[in-house]
């Protein structure tokens, strides 16, 4: 069993900036060291410090070639240098293949290649790496891109951690959980969750409304971000994963969240792009509710955080949950490694403390997957 974790990213840009970074944050941490936003410094034996970086992939001209080390803080990223790494991984970024991966809007701030990329030559550089696992941090809507690199990953015998809102392991057909069972390797997903993010704030205001008997009759959530991701996103018609993986992972709070979805009752999403906030999200949450006599509650809540750091703690715990699934010979979807940490899981947990309470199970062998 090998004690170091070979990690490959597909999408260099400001969620890979943040993660790789945040492994040589945290590199030489104490054993019993309290980290934020790590639910521990070593799991299943696993070290911060054992995630290595193998493999990158990415469409920019920008960065294809590049050391890792160097595309992270390539443009149009905007993420902070937060620690010190070395100047060089000996981690050239390959080339991916565009597809869907770059809207018609952002071309000329992505300037992507123009040669085609095929599924070989992507799966070669993973077995030459040899990878354990690939994360996908694609942006929002590459919907075709995503599928290429879960099939890419299978193909190579890799684990594949899927960050963004594209159905793969919560694919409802069951297809991607029964091609990765086919081909021996793990499949963890959908959509990143953020540490102290927009959702879990806002799931964890509509639990406590539901725990303390308030009926919820509305709600909403706005979020506005001045990174590519939200600039991505002005195209309503890339949001549409988007939109359902964060109001599912709200409405599946309330045994009739889909009634008020359907009633047109619940708006959450992205909603627009301000340059001028950088990598500063900030979310507008909104909740009206009738309690005891029929008396009105209203909760209004503004959150404001560093958009794309918020995500590296919780990929870091995925991807050692995930190597352990590696070691122990587990292939197809890992409902305790995703319910805990992703919006759109393949299973969604009744809470977040369940959620958590699966991966410690899965982590201490007490949970199969």
């Amino acid at each position: 069993m090998s004690r170091k974790i070979r990690a490959a990213i597909a999408g260099v840009g400001n969620c890979a900036a943040a993660l790789v970074q945040g492994t040589f944050y945290y590199r030489n941490a104490e054993e019993d060291q309290f980290i934020p936003g790590i639910t521990r410094v070593r799991i299943g034996g696993y070290h911060i410090g054992d995630i290595e970086w193998v493999a990158a992939f990415d469409v920019s001209k920008k960065k294809v070639g590049k050391d890792l080390a160097e595309a992270i803080f390539e443009s149009p990223n905007i993420t902070p240098k937060f620690t010190d790494i070395p100047p060089k991984l000996g981690v050239p970024v390959s080339p991916g293949p565009v597809l869907d991966g770059v809207a018609p809007h952002m071309k000329e701030k992505f300037d992507p290649l123009d040669r085609e990329v095929d599924l070989g030559e992507v799966v070669d550089v993973l077995k030459e790496s040899k990878a354990d696992i690939l994360i996908n941090f694609l942006p929002v809507g590459s919907e075709e891109a995503t599928r290429f690199y879960a099939r890419a990953a299978a193909e190579a015998g890799v684990a594949f951690i899927n960050g963004i809102p594209v159905f793969i392991a919560s694919d409802e057909t069951g297809y991607w959980d029964k091609f990765y069972r086919e081909k021996g390797v793990p499949l963890v997903g959908d959509d990143i969750k953020g540490q102290l993010g927009a959702t879990v704030l806002h799931r964890t205001l509509v639990r406590l409304m539901y725990m303390r008997g308030v009926k919820v009759e509305e709600t909403y959530q706005l979020n506005i971000g001045g990174n590519t991701d939200f600039e991505n996103m002005l195209m309503e018609e890339r949001l549409q994963s988007k939109r359902k993986s964060k109001t599912e992972a709200v409405t599946s709070i309330l045994p009739y969240g889909e009634d008020l979805r359907k009633a047109g009752k619940v708006r959450i999403g992205p909603s627009d792009f301000v340059p001028f906030l950088g990598n500063t999200k900030i979310a507008y949450i909104y909740l009206k509710g009738t309690s005891f006599a029929g008396f009105p509650v209203t909760i209004e809540a503004k959150l404001s955080v560093d958009d794309k750091s918020m995500f590296a703690g919780a990929m870091i715990d995925a991807i050692r949950g995930t190597k352990i699934a590696l070691d122990r010979g587990i292939s197809g979807i890992l409902p305790s490694v995703s319910a805990p940490f992703f919006k759109h899981p393949p299973i969604q947990a009744p809470s977040d403390e369940i959620a958590m309470r699966w991966f410690e199970d899965f982590i201490t062998g007490n949970r199969e997957r």
